[in-house]
Parts: structure tokens; C-alpha cells; sequence
């Protein structure tokens, strides 16, 4: 008996690996074979699958998959003041692969965890601003990393009011969180981005739709 196959993990999940094996929207992948490598918490797999190339041969691949689940950010803007609502938090992998002290400063983001896009994004603002959000303007969807990561990642942006009563720490506890809310001015932030300040992808790319096609556009 094997958790997270055919008994359930620390998370309560079985058949963790027959994730994929009836997948049929492109007939040049065919999927022969799904193994669970771990499930501690989120699931890594690895899929043997045969591809048709664009020449029309065959070949049998091998591909790792890390699934932690979908997830939403958002970024909250104050359009008078021209104003953006951040965290900062310590990263682990982008302190290990030579971010100076991994505190990274980004947009408010967190993973859905069962809830719909809107409904999660809501309660991470909270968590990790103090901020209630009403609802939230869709921007885009997107695969942030699909060379091996499954997840995909809802961007959304929403005004607030005021950054008062933000000081101190935010986040879960129970979870190890410890966010900081960072308040900037809209330029300030898009100079750091320019310097490497703010090296967090969601974030430069919802501080660059904010610039482009969003609240700080040039009318």
C-alpha cells in the first residue's frame, strides 16, 4: 500500500497517479505511464508519454511535473496617489540560487486551495495586506513556469483606500508566513524593476500592465 496511490496521503489524497493518463486534446501525445515520485505536500510525477513530431516519427519521452496547485495574485493600486501595495517576505529558493538575503518584495498572491480565482485572491489580500478587496479586475491568466511546473496562475488589480493599519507583520502563522506590506509610489516601483530591486515575476508583469494597459497608463 502506497499513500497517495492507493492509500490516502498526509493531505488525504489517493490516485495521485493516474493524474493525466486520460488526457486526449492533442492525438500527437499519447500517455503510457504516470509514477508518483513524492507527495509529502505538493506532487511531483513523472509521465512517459510517446510524441509525434512535426516530420511524423515517434519518440518516447520522459518529462517531471511539480503540481502544487493553481493559484491567483493581484495587485492593489491607489490611483491618486499613484501608489502600489506590496509585501516582502523570504523566499528559500531564490535565496538559495543567489538572491543576496531572499526577502522579495511582490504583489499579494497565494494558491487557491479549493476556492475559485476571486474567492482566493480576496482572502490572501487579507492575510497578507489587512486589506478587504471587493471585486477584483481580471487581467490574465498564466503558465509561469510549463517547462515543469503545472500551475497556472490568475493575475488580478484592485484599488484600495488607504495603507493604514498595515505596519507589522502579516500571513498565516501556522503556515511560517512573516509579510511585510510595502507601500510605494507607482515609479518607484517600475525604477526597481529596471535595477533588479523587484526581481518577482508576477509583480513585474502586473507592474508593467498597470504602466501599459491598467490604472497608470498614459491616456
Amino acid at each position: 500500500m502506497t499513500a497517495g496511490l492507493d492509500t490516502p496521503d498526509r493531505r488525504g489524497r489517493t490516485g495521485l497517479d493516474r493524474h493525466g493518463r486520460d488526457l486526449t486534446g492533442n492525438p500527437r501525445v499519447r500517455i503510457s505511464d504516470v509514477e508518483v515520485l513524492s507527495c509529502d505536500w505538493y506532487v511531483l510525477r513523472r509521465t512517459t508519454f510517446d510524441y509525434q513530431h512535426s516530420d511524423g516519427h515517434w519518440s518516447r519521452e520522459q518529462r517531471e511535473t511539480y503540481d502544487r496547485g493553481d493559484g491567483a495574485t493581484i495587485l492593489l493600486y491607489h490611483p491618486g496617489r499613484r501608489t502600489v501595495l506590496l509585501t516582502r517576505q523570504f523566499r528559500l529558493p531564490a535565496y538559495v540560487n543567489g538572491h543576496h538575503d531572499g526577502m522579495l518584495i511582490e504583489t499579494a498572491a497565494g494558491l487557491l486551495d479549493g476556492d475559485s480565482p476571486e474567492e482566493a485572491i480576496r482572502r490572501e489580500a487579507v492575510e497578507e495586506t489587512g486589506h478587504l478587496v471587493g471585486t477584483p479586475e481580471r487581467v490574465f491568466d498564466v503558465y509561469m513556469s510549463p517547462g515543469s511546473v503545472t500551475e497556472r496562475l490568475h493575475f488580478f488589480a484592485a484599488p484600495y483606500r488607504s495603507a493604514g493599519g498595515t505596519a507589522g507583520a502579516h500571513g498565516v502563522a501556522a503556515e511560517g508566513e512573516d509579510i511585510e506590506t510595502v507601500e510605494l509610489p507607482f515609479e518607484e516601483a517600475l525604477s526597481m524593476v529596471r535595477g533588479g530591486a523587484i526581481a518577482d515575476a508576477k509583480t513585474i508583469m502586473l507592474l508593467q500592465w498597470a504602466a501599459l494597459d491598467g490604472p497608470f497608463r498614459h491616456r
